[in-house]
């Protein structure tokens, strides 16, 4: 419900709100609770240039074209930013740039499906709710065709690896970091030792749910079957050898009784030994997982993707790290990710509206260069500045692929095989290893010798219809050769001082001039402006 009703619920609390009196927009709401915070002044806003860099890799997945650029530049229309967001989150991009970083940021490179990337894309494309996306990952129908392959999210972590037994553990400690924003795995054997609120029975009540959780052998798909819950998961402590037992649970609520039923009546659909069909149980833990996680009253879950969209886009979560929410490691601003949470839920979990409210506030449009000696110590959760935020390497590929093109705004087949092969090189050499949640950068030697030395990329950098090193071969004007190179690989115009520098490179280099102009090509596209998005 919007927040000009009479009465709403901030995540347990209640707040009045006088009859007819319309609130402020949501991005006006965020800047007032930052700015009340900041400790100091904050920055200015970003210019259109630096603006349109960061929406285009936030929202697209990639910079803008030099078509693209030029046009927005030159738009003097004062609303451009809005619709520039607007039309960008309705953009095939976005539905491309949306299902990577829910890929990335629930498989944590663990592997993939062509089943489960459909089922992402088209979740995106017909922005699907966060809470209904969670349900079918939680609970998939293996009979929808157009879903089935969210099952991907269970059978990958339920695969053994060499000779070690499947990671329950690791499946129990995934369900509670990517939807409830809590990581329960070290209250296996007891109460967490540093974190107070995790409690040895958070961990097993999840397990209740997903223990008996396998992978199905009779279809060619992901799927997964669930071995009937007989009794509680019976636990104890390592400290203090008390015999324990709990049935499902989540974090914070009532335990789920597991009904006694007798031998023979544990199923509500048989299984058949001849197909291979492992049946489905009468109490179904998964379903009864996907009911009662991904509610609105929930506010772990609520809490947890409102911290992870924020994050996505400002580049720190108000809970950092975005898996550690508890008492001991409170959010940056309290007020604001309660109100993110509540307004999210109220808007029936739309995380296009979300992104597109936090795009449009003075917080996400603020400059990411410190105006003066004042935000030398400003601390990033203030968020005074703009947080650099470094390229995701998908975000590296499309970008690379769009600044050495024709100028125009390329078009990404993901489903191709050139792309698939030029992804799986880009994962190897820039992407964190699996089981590791990309939220921290992590810079390699192996990153930078790949940027270096693949003969793709640079093959990309050769004079090839018109691309753009064929158009910085034809430009003998050296300005405009520079505006054309700094558009297409840094989406701005250059300095003064920088076309001084590119007409000098040059003229120093008349007898190879063609080796000049890849080398110019290459130095901006593995410049920290060019990795980073400011």
């Amino acid at each position: 419900m919007p927040r000009i009703a009479m009465l709403w619920v901030v995540l347990g609390g209640l707040a009045w709100v006088s009859p007819g009196l319309a609130q402020p927009p949501l991005h006006q709401e965020i800047d007032r609770i930052i700015e009340a915070a900041a400790g100091g002044p904050v920055a200015p806003a970003a210019g259109d240039a630096e603006f349109l860099r960061r929406v285009y890799l936030d929202l697209a997945g990639r910079i803008p074209s030099v078509e693209e650029t030029r046009a927005f530049l030159a738009d003097a229309a004062p609303k451009k930013r809005a619709v520039l967001v607007d039309r960008l989150l309705t953009s095939e991009d976005h539905v491309r740039r949306l299902s990577q970083v829910l890929h990335v940021m629930l498989m944590e490179r663990l592997g993939d499906h062509e089943e489960w990337q459909r089922f992402l894309r088209e979740s995106v494309r017909r922005n699907q709710p966060w809470d209904k996306l969670v349900r079918d990952i939680l609970h998939p129908n293996p009979d929808n065709e157009a879903t089935r392959g969210s099952a991907l999210w269970y059978t990958k972590r339920l695969e053994n690896y060499g000779q070690n037994p499947v990671d329950m553990p690791g499946l129990v400690r995934d369900v509670g970091r990517h939807f409830l924003g809590i990581d329960v795995q070290c209250a296996q054997c007891h109460d967490h030792l540093f974190v107070d609120e995790y409690k040895q029975e958070y961990y097993h009540g999840l397990l209740a749910f997903v223990g008996n959780t396998t992978i199905r052998q009779d279809v060619q798909f992901p799927a997964v079957a669930q071995k009937p819950l007989e009794k509680k998961v019976e636990f104890m402590s390592v400290f203090f050898q008390v015999p324990l037992a709990v049935g499902p649970k989540l974090p914070g609520d009532a335990e789920i009784e597991v009904p006694g039923l007798a031998k023979g009546e544990e199923y509500e659909v048989l299984p058949d030994k001849k197909t291979r069909f492992p049946g489905v149980p009468k109490f179904n833990t998964l379903r009864l997982l996907s009911e009662q996680l991904p509610q609105a009253d929930n506010r772990l879950f609520t809490r947890n993707i409102a911290n992870r969209l924020w994050w996505l886009m400002l580049g720190r979560g108000l809970v950092q790290p975005l898996d550690l929410a508890h008492a001991d490691n409170p959010p940056s601003h309290p007020e604001l990710l309660d109100l993110l949470a509540s307004e999210l839920a109220a808007h029936q979990f739309d995380m296009r509206w979300l992104l597109r409210e936090i795009a449009l506030s003075q917080t996400y449009q603020r400059a990411g260069s410190a105006p003066d000696d004042s935000f030398v110590n400003a601390a990033p959760d203030k968020y005074r500045l703009a947080i650099e935020k470094p390229l995701s390497s998908e975000q590296m590929l499309a970008s690379l692929r769009q600044a050495a093109s024709d100028g125009l705004p390329i078009v990404i087949a993901t489903s191709d095989k050139p792309w698939i092969e030029w992804q799986t090189r880009f994962d190897k050499a820039l992407a964190n290893p699996p089981r590791e949640p990309e939220v921290e950068h992590n810079p390699t030697v192996k990153a930078a010798l790949f940027l270096m030395n693949d003969a793709t990329v640079l093959g990309w950098l050769e004079p090839e219809g018109q691309n753009l090193a064929a158009r910085l071969r034809g430009e003998s004007d050296p300005d405009q050769l520079a505006d054309e190179l700094y558009l297409a690989v840094l989406s701005r115009e250059p300095a003064d001082d920088e076309r001084r520098e590119v007409a000098e490179y040059l003229a120093a280099r008349s007898d190879r001039r063609e080796q000049a102009l890849g080398n110019l090509i290459w130095g901006l596209l593995a410049s920290n402006e060019f990795c980073a998005n400011h």
